[in-house]
């Protein structure tokens, strides 16, 4: 019996178990503290009334021998969750019908499993710095993985680099850990060039519900995306599910290689390895696309929207070099003094009790930065870029 050696090749901690370590040996020392936490990305507001109210009602169908659900009759999910999502698309004019979703228990998830479907021969390209889970997945399976450089001078947004074969393409906008969000030419580069290599582009679209207008939502708005691309879409960010695991993966059937369709290797694996998102989740997860769901839940992210332009404020007030806040939820700055990541992570933890995200932690290119999340409280967000600019 052998174990997985590419789990070796892992980093030894996750950037976040990391963080929680320091920060839990500071609160033990410091008991009387008063930390103000912008690190993990983790939603504070409660869940929308109209959201608690369908769970209620899908849980009281559950307790009733007429109405009990066992399994779910596809694991890709309920038809009334995939056309209420395949609406929410239309809504901001992307043509998504209901059997090109499927339901699944958050973009993470579905994110990482989704390399299931391809071959670890594939070569892996991902921008850096870079949401871990692109990286770790892949490692976990063998697979060559190369780097786009995301930096200050191309605003931390990677174009394609000519004679640079790849095979799958990871691209998050609004970008996790940066903000930054490409603009439609931008994705259009993006798309011709998998065209071009015959590659496919993993297209991580968590944070779109923070884009304006004028800014892309989804690459299924960039004509051509239908033959080259998956999108991953969460209700995490956008309705609070971070508790209740949500999320949905769109794959068109368009999206062939030697004559298979993508979606049907992922539906095949799914049906494998996954029993599908529990009824009142899928129930609640309705509700959010629902016209009055969509009301209450645009006032919780405006909430957010305004905690980011008090960071944004704070950059500017700082003169600090930054990307993010105007279109996502976190802001990505340049640490002051010519600090290292960890280096101001330790003094905003020891001397400001505000706990960010390291930039280092997201890669290389990451070193020097930090990230800072809209995430909290508006009052504590308020008193923490007061603290930042106290000095």
């Amino acid at each position: 019996m052998k174990l997985n050696a590419n789990f070796q090749n892992l980093e030894q901690s996750y950037l976040f178990v990391t963080i929680a370590k320091k920060v839990n040996a500071y609160t033990a020392a410091h008991p009387e503290n008063q930390l103000i936490r912008m690190g993990i990305g983790d939603v504070t507001l409660p869940l929308a009334p109209v959201v608690v109210d369908a769970m209620h009602r899908a849980a009281d169908e559950m307790g009733k021998k007429e109405t009990f659900r066992g399994y779910s009759p596809d694991s890709s999910g309920y038809p009334f969750l995939r056309e209420a999502i395949a609406g929410y698309y239309g809504s901001f004019g992307v043509d998504v019908q209901p059997e090109e979703v499927y339901v699944g228990d958050g973009a993470k998830s579905d994110v990482g499993n989704i390399v299931d479907i391809f071959d670890n021969a594939n070569t892996i390209l991902v921008p850096d710095p870079v949401y871990p889970v692109y990286v770790d997945t892949n490692i976990m399976s063998g697979r060559k993985i190369v780097y786009a450089d995301a930096n200050k001078e191309n605003g931390f947004l990677p174009m394609p680099q000519k004679g640079h074969p790849v095979d799958i393409i990871y691209l998050c906008s609004p970008n996790n850990p940066t903000g930054a969000v490409y603009n439609k030419e931008q994705l259009t580069a993006w798309v011709d060039y998998a065209l071009e290599q015959k590659a496919v582009i993993l297209f991580d679209a968590a944070y779109e519900c923070f884009v304006g207008p004028g800014l892309p939502r989804s690459i299924f708005s960039i004509p051509g995306a239908e033959k080259c691309a998956i999108e991953f879409g969460s209700l995490s960010k956008t309705a609070g599910f971070t508790g209740m695991r949500c999320g949905y993966t769109v794959i068109k059937p368009q999206l062939q290689v030697d004559g298979v369709q993508a979606a049907q290797l992922w539906e095949r694996r799914q049906g494998s390895k996954f029993n599908g998102v529990s009824y009142v989740t899928q129930r609640a997860a309705e509700a959010v696309f629902s016209p009055e769901g969509q009301r209450q839940i645009q006032e919780n992210i405006a909430y957010y929207k305004r905690n980011a332009q008090v960071m944004v404020q704070a950059m500017k007030d700082m003169g600090l070099w930054y990307t993010g806040g105007e279109n996502s939820p976190y802001v990505w700055f340049q640490c002051p003094n010519g600090m290292g990541s960890w280096e101001y992570f330790d003094y905003l933890l020891g001397e400001k009790e505000i706990v960010g995200t390291p930039g280092e932690g997201f890669g290389k290119n990451g070193a020097g930065c930090m990230r800072l999340s809209a995430f909290g409280d508006a009052e504590k967000t308020v008193e923490a870029m007061e603290r930042l600019k106290r000095g």
